[in-house]
């Protein structure tokens, strides 16, 4: 059987959910836990052959110094198990000048795969201006960049008090994506490996009508690519609910040539992240993990 390659795993620190001063993020009961042995054992279990380890929402919140210790400490894991482990660094946006100089240090000296940013950070998408530095000097270095999402602006009001992973994670996905495409951000940094989550999102299920919408939105009528096509050269990962509907549905949108595994865990639970395993068959497992190996290794 075909190992999996799981682009979409995340790590929890004592230390990081107390800097948050967050105790129910994201409208979830609370934080979970991690240990290196439990993450390897479900990896075991699964058949995982590596995981790339980030920091989920609600991210490091703009804290230089708390990004630099996750990053540290993501780091760590990867030295210490470095046929098992990769990492994504967090970015302290909206903090531009921070963040060049967080990926430079993670990138260069922590021997970082790539980056990770959230859908928004304090409402700030990730096609607003004031991020074109930091896109600039990613593209320049062909970098990996992990979107992950996170709630949106008023997130209590309309999550209506259920879990905003749920429904409010796959819509920001898809706001996120939107905005990258329609300030021209996707076609004017070509190098930057853009990874989106959850299959995308509500993105299969949007992209004709975004389409229909491009000439009326401002500025976006000047980017010629169309959407299918720009969303053609994103990457996507199938954490979540992956079959019946979720995979099916993007493959019908975009293909799946772009296509990586993801586990979501340890925001998955060990028992979920395995049965999600038991719906993907050796094919898909095959495929993934081709895309990942391409992906990884431009």
């Amino acid at each position: 059987m075909t190992g999996l390659i799981d682009v979409h795993a995340h790590f929890v620190t004592d230390a990081y959910a107390a800097a948050t001063g967050i105790e129910r993020p994201d409208g979830m009961p609370g934080w979970p836990a991690w240990s290196a042995a439990e993450h390897l054992d479900l990896m075991a279990r699964g058949g995982i052959d590596k995981a790339y380890l980030s920091v989920s929402s609600p991210g490091v919140l703009e804290n230089r110094a708390l990004a630099r210790e996750v990053n540290e400490f993501g780091a760590q894991q990867k030295a210490k198990y470095p046929d098992k482990f990769g990492h994504f660094a967090s970015l302290p946006l909206p903090d531009v000048d921070a963040s060049i100089a967080e990926a430079t240090y993670a990138l260069d000296d922590l021997d970082a795969d790539g980056v990770v940013v959230e859908t928004n950070h304090n409402g700030v998408y990730p096609g607003d201006a004031r991020y074109e530095p930091l896109w600039a000097e990613l593209d320049r270095r062909s970098a990996l960049i992990f979107v992950h999402p996170t709630s949106p602006p008023h997130a209590e009001e309309i999550a209506l008090g259920r879990p905003r992973p749920m429904l409010e994670f796959l819509f920001d996905t898809a706001r996120a994506a939107s905005d990258l495409i329609f300030s021209g951000v996707l076609t004017r940094y070509p190098a930057i490996r853009w990874v989106l989550t959850h299959g995308g999102g509500a993105l299969p299920l949007l992209a004709d009508r975004m389409q229909l919408f491009q000439a009326l939105v401002p500025g976006a009528a000047d980017v010629q690519e169309s959407v299918v096509d720009q969303l053609s050269r994103v990457w996507f990962d199938m954490a979540g609910t992956p079959f019946p509907r979720q995979i099916p549905a993007l493959e019908a949108a975009f293909g799946t040539s772009r296509l990586v595994y993801g586990s979501d865990y340890c925001w998955t639970p060990a028992p979920l992240a395995l049965a999600q395993i038991d719906t993907i068959d050796d094919s898909w497992r095959a495929l993934t993990s081709d895309n990942a190996e391409r992906l990884f290794n431009r």
